[in-house]
């Protein structure tokens, strides 16, 4: 599309990780940094997510198709008043600059291809091993930007408890 390509890491003390992912075929790679983003959780993580799409305004968002890239990144969508396609199988780019996604439907008896065509950002979740990994190349010379999320959006409704010590007989 000949835009910036952009990476987003969430969490704490991400600063290696990040540094790492410059030496990929990228030209950001934004970090936001918290304490409340040390663990997983899904409302936080969506929240954090969201105030950067209606910052940032990207044309196209991908996640893995895991477990957690599903549960946060639907929270997203309805939050960003946009749509989501879950699990795809194929990415391309239609003449029209739309991303044409493709996932199985019908039990994986068809494929469907899907268009966002009014609303942004177009969003998918992808799955593993659908697109051939890339390659380090020494990175485009790209940035890492730190980010901080407004901490009441980083609150959240469920609390971390640390795990009880074991108990003798």
């Amino acid at each position: 599309l000949g835009v910036p390509l952009t990476v987003l890491v969430l969490g704490h003390n991400m600063d290696e990780a990040c540094q790492e992912l410059l030496q990929y075929p990228l030209d950001e790679v934004l970090h936001v940094d918290d304490p409340e983003l040390k663990h997983y959780a899904s409302e936080p993580y969506a929240q954090a997510v969201t105030e950067l799409i209606n910052q940032r305004k990207p044309e196209i968002f991908l996640a893995g198709a895991t477990a957690i890239g599903r549960s946060f990144l639907a929270r997203v969508a309805v939050a960003a008043h946009t749509g989501l396609t879950a699990d795809c199988t194929g990415l391309d780019i239609t003449e029209d600059r739309l991303l044409l996604q493709t996932r199985p439907a019908f039990g994986g008896n068809i494929m469907a291809s899907i268009l966002c065509a009014k609303h942004r950002p177009q969003m998918s979740t992808v799955r593993h091993k659908v697109m051939q990994e890339a390659q380090k190349d020494g990175g485009r010379g790209g940035r890492v930007t730190k980010l901080s999320a407004d901490g009441k959006l980083l609150k959240s409704r469920t609390k971390r408890l640390e795990w009880l010590p074991e108990i003798s007989d």
